[in-house]
């Protein structure tokens, strides 16, 4: 399963829009809450700066649509 993780680069300011970034994780998992709950562990062990805001699940159509507009690359930790 894909998951995009919306952050921002740093926990010391309140988040903005303008400045939330993502990154996509492939991860295998028995159901969505355990690679949410996967994803989230991973970032926050690989990345502790990072201000997790939102894990999403990305659908087929919605993964089809991210690599067509160019952002797509899965992040390995």
């Amino acid at each position: 399963m894909i998951y995009k993780v919306f952050y921002q680069e740093t926990k010391d300011r309140s988040p903005r829009r303008e400045t939330t970034r993502s990154l996509y994780l492939d991860i295998d998992a028995s159901s969505e809450l355990e690679g949410r709950i996967i994803a989230r562990e991973l970032v926050e062990k690989n990345r502790p700066e990072y201000n997790v805001e939102y894990i999403e699940l990305l659908s087929d159509k919605l993964l089809d649509y991210e690599k067509e507009t160019g952002a797509f690359e899965i992040t390995e930790f």
